[in-house]
Parts: structure tokens; sequence; C-alpha cells
């Protein structure tokens, strides 16, 4: 009797070490229908992100890739607030909140800076100031992602992470080696190069999501899979596997906020989150 129990648990912890390795599933939970239509000029082609306000509880999603594009404003159940000609007012590439200064914020195309959104009284956004002109960001199409925690911006910079101080818009010393789809166990892989593209995954575009030890989220694309790593080694923790509804592309189209993981639908024009 005590055999087969043992045989049984044994069965239980190999069965469950293969659903962790194989990863969950991710479900739907919300979708954010962008402005205007694919045939409307100055209409938007990719999306540059979506972005939380806890304070407000409001949406902000926004295309990249010139001033003109439309911006959303959304409210918690996905219900567009703004007018569809409310543009991104900057060249966008990032979004994020800042909950220091609880306001919008964002990077540029190449040396545009960042900047952060003047709001009306209903959270509009009527203006973007920027606040840190310049280079601030790795190449011309990185997209930032806001780490609260280390009081930093992340971007992908090939095969690490680099991090820029959210006070100054300058780039810290430290820098985050990413091994592309392998465990601590694993270790890095001997030809393993952190100034070298991983063409696998998406290449301009990460998510911070301040899960403990599962910080940094990648887009792997022919996998159709979202992977967690560390913010201390950069080694893979988690695999969420992305559903067959969902568009998956080798740049921008990728964000996270509020708990939720989105990943933009560029034919529809809708991004789509999911948990």
């Amino acid at each position: 009797m005590k055999r087969s129990i043992l045989l049984l648990s044994a069965f239980l912890l190999v069965a469950s070490s293969g659903v962790m390795a194989q990863g969950r599933t991710l479900k739907k939970v919300l979708e954010l229908k962008m402005p205007k239509t694919a045939g409307d000029d100055m209409c938007g082609t990719r999306g540059a992100g979506v972005c939380w306000n806890p304070i407000t509880k409001k949406y902000y999603a926004a295309f990249a890739g010139n001033v003109g594009y439309p911006l959303g404003v959304f409210d918690a159940t996905g219900k567009l607030l703004s007018d569809e000609d409310l543009t991104t007012l900057q060249d966008l590439r990032g979004i994020w909140y800042n909950p220091v200064t609880k306001k919008i914020c964002g990077n540029t195309y190449n040396d545009g800076g960042w900047f952060s959104y003047k709001m009306d009284k209903s959270g509009i956004p009527v203006d973007a100031i920027t606040d840190f002109p310049g280079m601030n960001q790795p190449d011309e199409q990185s997209v930032g992602a806001y780490n609260a925690a280390g009081k930093s911006v992340c971007f992908l910079n090939k095969g690490k992470i680099v991090f820029y101080g959210v006070n100054n818009a300058t780039a810290m010393d430290n820098s985050l080696p990413i091994h592309f789809g392998r465990k601590k166990s694993d270790g890095p892989a001997e030809d393993e190069n952190p100034d070298n593209e991983n063409s696998d995954y998406n290449t301009n575009a990460i998510i911070y999501t301040g899960i403990s030890n599962a910080e940094i989220g990648l887009l792997n694309v022919p996998e159709r899979r979202i992977e967690l790593y560390d913010i201390k080694l950069g080694f893979l923790q988690q695999k969420l596997k992305i559903p067959d509804e969902a568009m998956v592309e080798s740049t921008f189209n990728f964000s996270y906020s509020n708990g939720i993981y989105w990943l933009f639908d560029m034919e529809n024009r809708v991004w789509k989150g999911f948990k």
C-alpha cells in the first residue's frame, strides 16, 4: 500500500513538473478598440503600448509612429472615453504611468526625449510636455517599460536589458544579460553574447510585470508565448502560452499594465488583454 502511494506521489510530481515546464495558457479578459479605421488618414498601424492610471481608473493606449496617430482613453470596462481625433501629441514609442508624479509618461522616437501628458479635468491629454530632451534610450525604436521598484525605465538592447533613471533619463551603470529560453539550472549558452540580437523574440518591446522573481517579460514569436525572467540574473522563470486568437508580432504590439498582458491586433485595430 505504501509503495503504491509513493509511486502515485512520484507520478503526480512528474506530471506537475511537466505542466509547469509547458506553462499555462492565457485567457482573454478585455479589449480596447482603437479609434479610426485602417482607411482613415493618420490612422496608425503598430501599437506602442497600454498603460493604466490606478487613480482615475483609466487605460491609455497609443499607436507608434507619428504625433498625429491616435491615442485612446478607456474606462476599466474598455469603453472609449476620448474623441476619435485625439492624437499621441508625440512621436511615441513607450508609454507608462509614474506613481510618484502621478502622470502618464513616455519615450519617443530617436532623440525626441521623454515626455509627460498634461490632462484636462476628465483625464484626457491636452498637451505633451518634453521633460528630458535627447537620446535617452538605446536606439531610435526603443520601447520603454517603467520599473517602479528600481526607479528606472527598462529597454531591450539586443541581448540585454538596460536601465535609465526615471528622475534624470540617464543610463545607469547596471545592465541585465538575458539568457533567452534558459533556466538557471541550464546556465548560460556557450555562444551567448549580450551584444547579439535574438530574432526569435520581439526585438524592441519588453514588459515589466513587478512579479517577484519574474519581473521582465519577453515575447517569443515562433513559440507564441510570453516568457518571464528574473531581474537579478536574467534566467527564464515562467512560460505563458498565447491563445490562437491573439496576434504575435516581431516589433511593438506588446505591453503590460494593470496585471494584464496586452497584444495588439493590427488588422482589427484592437488591443487584446490576457491573464
